[in-house]
């Protein structure tokens, strides 16, 4: 695979940022990695990081170039801070970024897929806040969302766990009801005809975000999404996760499996 780090500037933050990619490549004479390109613009998976993290930790925890070395899928890991992917009530528009800029900015760089079909999210903690909520926001462009351990009740506990800094990000207002909330945008996707992406959660059961994602669970439980959870031992921490991303890869709906 070729492995870039790319720096550029983005409009809507209004200041120079970074995204790490990972574009298939078909390889024959690597020792202990063969690798493999697909016909045409390749799929794509955007892979977001967690509160503490930046675009190169998904690289540096996990062995992810490894493991989608042979699935033809390309890579996108943006940057963006502890914004919780969102257009922060004090600070830059980092949902405009990742869910508008960062997709038209990557595929003029890289011969990345515009289709549905061929477009996925996942993320870990933070990221997969923002995993879920771009798949609900736009189910129109996304195929997959998968979660790992995800901060998914932003208008319940995670206000006292983000303490001053939650209204740095959300502001005064509850977000209860927004479309900051994931319970909420999960109900009202439910309600409409179009397509609905398909949904990936896990959570270990010594995760402090346990509680919450059983909570999510069961509302989701109660909707049309088609839908998988695993859960077992598991802390919040980079094992777990290594983990669970070769899982969401083997689950991802990419065309000519095989």
């Amino acid at each position: 695979m070729a492995l870039i780090t790319c720096r550029f500037y983005s409009e809507a933050l209004q200041l120079s940022t970074s995204m790490t990619v990972l574009l298939p490549q078909e390889t024959r004479t690597q020792i202990g990695m063969e690798g493999r390109k697909l016909d045409g613009a390749h799929p794509t998976l955007y892979l977001l990081h967690g509160l503490s993290d930046d675009d190169s930790i998904w690289l540096r925890r996990t062995s992810i170039e490894r493991y989608v070395s042979g699935l033809g899928l390309a890579v996108v890991m943006p940057q963006v801070h502890r914004s919780f992917y969102t257009d922060m009530a004090h600070g830059n528009r980092y949902w405009t970024f990742v869910s508008e800029e960062l997709p038209a900015l990557a595929r003029s760089f890289f011969p990345l897929s515009p289709k549905r079909e061929d477009n996925f999210v996942a993320g870990l903690s933070m990221g997969g806040y923002g995993a879920f909520k771009l798949a609900l926001r736009h189910p129109d462009r996304f195929a997959a969302a998968a979660s790992l351990s995800g901060a998914l009740n932003i208008a319940g506990g995670l206000r006292e766990r983000l303490g001053g800094e939650y209204e740095l990000i959300f502001g005064d207002a509850d977000a209860a009801g927004t479309e900051n909330d994931l319970f909420w945008l999960l109900e009202q996707r439910d309600k409409e005809n179009g397509p609905k992406p398909k949904l990936y959660q896990c959570c270990g059961t010594e995760d402090f975000l346990y509680d919450d994602n059983r909570k999510f669970l069961e509302a989701v439980r109660k909707t049309g999404f088609d839908h998988t959870y695993d859960e077992g031992p598991g802390a919040h921490e980079w094992g777990y996760w290594d983990a669970q991303i070769r899982k969401v890869l083997s689950w991802l709906p990419l065309r000519n499996q095989g």
